[in-house]
Order: C-alpha cells, then structure tokens, then sequence
C-alpha cells in the first residue's frame, strides 16, 4: 500500500511545554476521541484517517473507553508506515476520579498504558478536581461518592508518574484559577496543561491571563460547542455573529473559532470522524482575523455552556456550581 506511506497533507505547528521531560512539544491541534455514540471499529478509522491527513495529538482518557481502539488505530499506523515511530506521535489520557488517590495515580496511568499498548504518554492530566469512591469508572459520578480530593498528594503521584518515565508531562483539567494556584504552590513538577472549556461563547480571559502569567498552557476542549453530543451545544456553531465572520472570509464557523483560539495562543481538542471536516479544521494557518472581527467577537455574550451540575451535590465538596468554579461561571 505504497499510498500508506505519503507525507501527510498538513503540518501542524506545536507549542512548548514548561515542565515536560524532555523538552517535549505539543501539536496545537489534538484529535478529541470521546465519541457519542461510541463505535469502536469507526474510532479507530477515524485515527488513521486523521493520522494520514496530519493530526498527530491525539487525546484519550480512561472515561472515554476509547483507549483501546486509539492503542489499536496507533499500532496500526505504525505496522502501515503512517508514522516512522510512537515518538512522532503525542498521546494525552486523564485519570478519573475514582483513581484520585494517592495510591491509585500510578497503578491507573498503567493500566491507561497497558489499554492502549504504549510505554509511555506523553500527557496525563486529573481529569476533574474531585475525587470519588473508588470502583467503577462512569459518568456522572453517583452522588453519595463524590469526595474532596487530597491536592496535595494527589499531585505527588502525578509528579511520581512523570519521574518514573510512564509520561513525558502531567497536567490538569477543568481547574479554576484558585484551583491551580493551589496546586502551583506546592508543586515540585509544574503543570504543563490546564485543558478546560473555551469557545468564543466561553473565552475564559481572566484563566487565559493567570495561565499565561504562570506559563501553563491552556487545551480548549469542545471549542466548537460539542455539538450533536448530549453533553454538547449548537450555540456555537449557530452563533449569528460567528456565522457572519465565517462568510465574510469564505470559511466555517468551525474554521473561525479554531483560528480565534489559535490567535490567542490556546490549543485545542477538536472531533470530528468525517474525513473533510478533518481537513477543514487543519485549514486555520494561511489566514487571520481582522480587528473588526475581534470586535465582533468580544461582543458576544459570555457564559459557561457546559458549567457540569452533575458535579454539585449538598453533601459533596462542591455544594454549588460557584464552588465547583469557584466564581468563574
């Protein structure tokens, strides 16, 4: 299949992380792979399409269950020749709450790597500031077994994981900026990463300026709105204003929020199966916004589309959204 071994169509340019071993660079574009209806068979395809066309990050986590056919998918490309070795690939899966405990972080990240048949990630975040009964991992977490998490030693076991060479760099997700100043205080490994929910609809200036200020590198995830997920948004992609900004540049909407966050220095997690649209959200480096365009964009109105009830309960660490955010809502 001497197809299998072109040069892939687009070249992504990559940011440096503070803290990785290594000196290890992200892409700026990661394939998402939390996929609703889950199908393991298109999953996998999916990745070899998107390998082929040029993604190289690609982003997993133990709740997704799409570990696996990613394992699968990658030593497939391998065995094809669309990639020269794992190293030219960066790989990010998360640990669950069930497994924010201290003793639980390392034994979770090799199981992580056992599923999809990798020595190494070369991220691995918390997936949410909340720790939970352990057993079973899903979503939501039940109530009654949602539990405070130990920041302290929780972030230990991660700086553990890096050190023993199972990832290249540690990170967190969905963290306020009260929430990652705390972590930050303590911290002999840094966080690289803090990958929560941005979109023009959501643009996160005050996380964006502390993530700045203390070099952790912001990954938007759902910056188009998830839509046509049930935890997703068509706010997004139907926003009057973003669809007006896209015509006016002969681009999609998906085209202009990919070059917006891009702009801002934020990297991002984008899914998309479909082969084209695969190729259309690479299509972001040949062109900018103009000042009148950031104008329009700043003018839309802000709010939270995914604020995540389902991690509030009276009785949990997070009696409210305000806590669970700590204002940042």
């Amino acid at each position: 299949m001497a197809n299998d071994h072109q040069v892939p169509v687009f070249s992504i340019p990559e940011v440096k992380l503070s803290s990785s071993s290594g000196g290890r660079n992200m892409p700026v574009i990661g394939m998402g792979t939390m996929a609703d209806p889950f199908d393991e068979t298109a999953l996998k395809e999916a990745v070899l399409e998107a390998i082929r066309v040029g993604y190289r990050h690609f982003d997993t986590a133990s709740l997704y269950r799409s570990e696996k056919p990613l394992g699968e998918a990658i030593a497939e490309a391998l065995k094809l020749g669309l990639v020269a070795s794992r190293d030219d690939l960066f790989i990010t899966s998360k640990l669950w709450c069930t497994d924010a405990h201290a003793d639980l972080v390392v034994p979770a990240l090799k199981n992580s790597l056992r599923v999809l048949q990798l020595e190494y990630l070369d991220l691995y975040l918390i997936h949410w500031p909340l720790s939970a009964k352990p057993g079973k991992i899903g979503f939501p977490v039940p109530k009654e077994e949602q539990l405070a998490m130990n920041f302290k030693s929780v972030w230990a076991a991660m700086e553990d994981c890096q050190r023993l060479g199972l990832t290249k760099s540690i990170g967190v997700s969905n963290f306020s900026c009260k929430k990652l100043e705390n972590i930050l205080s303590f911290a002999t490994i840094l966080p690289s990463v803090n990958q929560v929910e941005i979109s023009p609809l959501w643009q996160q200036l005050k996380l964006r300026e502390f993530c700045k200020a203390k070099d952790v590198i912001l990954t938007a995830y759902s910056p188009l709105g998830a839509k046509g997920t049930r935890w997703g948004t068509d706010e997004v992609m139907d926003n009057q204003t973003l669809k007006e900004i896209a015509e006016a540049h002969e681009k999609t909407v998906a085209q202009v929020c990919l070059r917006w966050a891009f702009e801002q220095g934020i990297t991002f997690v984008v899914k998309s199966f479909n082969k084209e649209r695969m190729k259309e959200n690479l299509q972001i480096f040949d062109w900018a916004l103009s000042s009148d365009d950031y104008n329009k964009i700043n003018e839309i109105q802000q709010h939270r589309l995914m604020p995540k009830p389902e991690m509030v309960t009276p009785h949990g660490p997070f009696k409210s959204l305000e806590e669970l955010w700590d204002g940042e809502i």
